[in-house]
């Protein structure tokens, strides 16, 4: 009889956390956002290209045995690549290009399909370069709880991207 009482417990306790984090927010976004010293048509055009990409990826530094397999054009609507590192695998291509932002398609598998976008717009300081994500968390109440962790977990890497993104454009400033 007692352990009855514990598995009723038990299930109602688990019930009540799973529709309690559906009232999370589905839908997740994160943004950097960094002035930098190049033209924003440069930005644009790395961010176009899947090897102008790879040039900023800040994967690269977080995982070294990080595996790229590039496809499509070489730059554009439709090109990208496909990457499998220690934290999982997945494909990123780009969207949609304009002259001050390149969107950008993820699957990540059983993870999801968020976007991104890389922006770049003329300031009186430089280029402000910004970088989102969306994500739709659905109704998982797993990924829902993850949603409140991901800004923490993707911001910084973003932030290592911008500070790429400046890197690779200094020689431009100074041309």
């Amino acid at each position: 009889m007692k352990l009855k009482k514990i598995a009723a417990v038990t299930a109602c306790a688990t019930l009540g956390l799973a529709v309690a984090s559906l009232a999370l927010p589905r839908h997740v976004s994160i943004e950097r956002s960094a002035v930098i010293d190049a033209a924003p048509e440069r930005v644009i055009a790395l961010a176009a290209s899947n090897t102008g990409y790879q040039s900023f990826n800040p994967y690269w530094q977080l995982d070294p045995e990080l595996k790229v397999d590039m496809f499509g054009p070489e730059t554009g609507v439709g090109s990208g690549f496909h990457f499998a590192s220690k934290d999982g695998a997945g494909s990123q291509t780009v969207a949609k290009v304009s002259a001050s932002q390149v969107d950008f398609d993820l699957d990540l598998g059983p993870l999801g399909t968020p976007t991104q976008a890389i922006k770049a717009v003329a300031t009186d300081a430089g280029t402000r370069v910004t970088w989102t994500m969306d994500a739709d968390m659905g109704f998982n109440p797993v990924f829902r709880v993850m949603g409140l962790f991901m800004d923490g977990m993707v911001g910084p890497n973003f932030e290592l991207g911008l500070e790429n993104i400046a890197l690779e454009t200094t020689d431009d400033a100074a041309a």
